[in-house]
């Protein structure tokens, strides 16, 4: 409820609301701040449809000549067949054009698979947009921007399946790392100058210029060419766990500064580490989570991010009288920093040994590309 948050911040004397997940962005809660001269991390709802709305992203993409894959628009007059036999390089991928909580695509080479996918994402939406596939590594870069400046983060590389070998199911992100070896110096310059650079000029020049963060979902084709895959507009999970450790700078000035369109003011600095985290899973993730499940082995402390330390980060836990329980799919996630990767793997894979949920499980190939 817009409403709540807004009272809440003006009876309390709040100085600034980070927006955390989409949907509330989508919901205009930046609108109804930036209204009460609240500052706010976190874009207006007309922009927060760049997550919202895949179409939308990509009628963006094409307008200011951002690299992404061909697609098609289907709806209840198309014919499916004939839409999937027009890619023939299969795999395809499905997208809905919905805020799915990270779980509304699907890439399959099976005909029928992707024909029921289409068929159902159409009935219940209205429209789905069935995309060429390209091949290549991903890799993520969050960007910060205001319509003064905009600063990317360390790029990272998220592991979306659920398990070992990039097998199973897509999940919401089972473990990060950063940086990402893939976006090289080369790569990267192309990212600043081909998307990020395009993007903020579009984004800054509007009525109410974006503040907050782009999450820049991107595919690395073996040229080295960058391509989007998808936009995001809030830090990413569990992106977001290993690259703002990284940022030196005071967090609350660079967001702080962003909401006010004074990013420009700030000198960004980072730290010349590592970091990586690891997910801890709910038995039967991602489709049908087991909850209520006691969890043991935690430390409930606010932890001391720095170098060569690890720490838990909580999402899916709620306390009761029985304890810590698991309260979603993804429990939580164990997160470590240092001054080169095998170590900061080691720090986090040793702390994710030492807490236990029954039928729980984590992918032990977290960073394994970069290796």
């Amino acid at each position: 409820d817009n409403s709540v948050v807004t009272d809440f911040c003006r009876l309390n004397s709040i100085d600034l609301v980070v927006v955390g997940p989409e949907a509330p962005l989508c919901d205009g809660l930046a609108d109804v701040l930036e209204k009460h001269d609240i500052p706010c991390f976190g874009p207006i709802a007309a922009l927060a449809r760049l997550e919202g709305s895949k179409l939308f992203a990509k009628q963006i993409m094409r307008k200011v000549g951002i690299p992404t894959a061909d697609f098609q628009i289907l709806d209840a007059g198309s014919d499916i067949d004939t839409a999937l036999n027009d890619y023939s390089s299969d795999p395809w991928v499905i997208k809905r054009d919905v805020l799915a909580g990270g779980k509304g695509v699907v890439v399959t080479s099976d005909f029928d698979e992707a024909r029921v996918f289409i068929a159902e994402s159409i009935a219940s939406d209205g429209k789905v947009l069935l995309e060429e596939f390209l091949p290549g590594e991903e890799a993520s870069m969050l960007v910060v921007m205001d319509g003064s400046d905009f600063v990317c983060l360390p790029p990272s590389q998220d592991h979306k399946r659920a398990y070992d070998g990039d097998n199973g199911p897509n999940t919401g992100g089972m473990g990060a790392y950063c940086p990402a070896p893939v976006v090289t110096e080369s790569v990267h310059r192309k990212v600043v100058a081909r998307i990020v650079k395009p993007m903020f000029e579009y984004l800054s020049s509007l009525s109410i210029p974006y503040r907050g963060v782009l999450y820049v979902g991107l595919m690395i084709t073996d040229s080295g060419d960058p391509n989007v895959v998808e936009f995001n507009v809030r830090f990413g999970d569990p992106e977001c766990q290993i690259t703002l450790p990284l940022i030196e700078t005071d967090l609350f000035e660079v967001l702080s500064k962003t909401s006010r369109d004074q990013l420009s003011q700030i000198d960004v600095q980072f730290h010349q580490a590592h970091a990586l985290t690891i997910v801890l899973a709910s038995e039967g993730y991602p489709s049908k989570p087991i909850k209520d499940r006691t969890i043991t082995g935690l430390e409930l402390t606010v932890p001391n991010v720095e170098m060569d330390s690890s720490w838990v980060n909580f999402a899916g836990v709620k306390l009761d009288s029985d304890g810590v329980l698991s309260s979603g799919g993804r429990v939580l996630s164990c997160s470590a920093m240092a001054d080169n990767l095998n170590s900061a793997a080691k720090l986090a894979y040793d702390l994710i040994s030492t807490i236990h949920l029954e039928g729980s499980f984590y992918r032990t190939d977290i960073g394994g590309k970069a290796l």
